[in-house]
Order: structure tokens, then C-alpha cells, then sequence
């Protein structure tokens, strides 16, 4: 068994490294925070990394077969009208989600 000032070095050491690793994001971070860039990637990336999303998932989608496409289309919808109605990212996203599955569910079943 390891003794008293080894088993105390070793809990200062991993307390140090994990206090080190959180606080340097913010250390990185402090110098940039007026950098035009990074204002320009915050206003820009959300609706980039949608669209990413939005062409990644309907990839898949075959739009001849409506068993395919018909869920994928009207979730789509659902989600791009609830966007736009109550501007809720949180809200489109989980009705669009759930809308699909539900309609994916139900021609799985049929």
C-alpha cells in the first residue's frame, strides 16, 4: 500500500490537472473576445451547421418512394414552419424530430 505523501502527491497532482484543464478555455478564450472573427463564426455557424444537418439527414431519402420521402418531407416542413412562426430552435426541432418518428413509425407498422 502506497504511503500517506504518495497518495497525497498524487491527489495534488490530479486536482491541479483538472483545475488546469478547466480554466484554460477561458484563459484561450479572454484575448478574443472582441475578435471579429469569432463574431462573425457566432452569428453565422448555427444556421451553417443546420444546414449541414438538414443535407446530411435527407440524403438517405429516397424521394420516388413515398414511404421514404413522405415523413422526411412533412417533418421538414413542420420544422421550418414552427421555426419560422415562434423562432424556438428548441421547440421546431423537437416537433420535426417527433413528427418523423411517429410517421416513420406508423408506415413501418402499415
Amino acid at each position: 500500500m502506497p504511503d500517506a505523501t504518495y497518495m497525497l502527491l498524487a491527489l495534488l497532482t490530479a486536482g491541479g490537472i483538472t483545475w488546469a484543464l478547466r480554466a484554460l478555455p477561458f484563459a484561450v478564450l479572454e484575448p478574443m473576445r472582441d475578435s471579429e472573427l469569432l463574431d462573425y463564426l457566432g452569428k453565422r455557424m448555427p444556421l451553417g451547421i443546420m444546414l449541414i444537418l438538414t443535407v446530411y439527414t435527407l440524403n438517405d431519402v429516397e424521394l420516388t418512394v413515398m414511404a421514404s420521402a413522405g415523413p422526411a418531407i412533412l417533418a421538414l416542413a413542420v420544422t421550418v414552419a414552427l421555426h419560422v412562426w415562434r423562432r424556438n430552435a428548441v421547440l421546431s426541432l423537437f416537433a420535426g424530430t417527433g413528427i418523423y418518428a411517429l410517421l416513420a413509425s406508423i408506415i413501418a407498422a402499415g
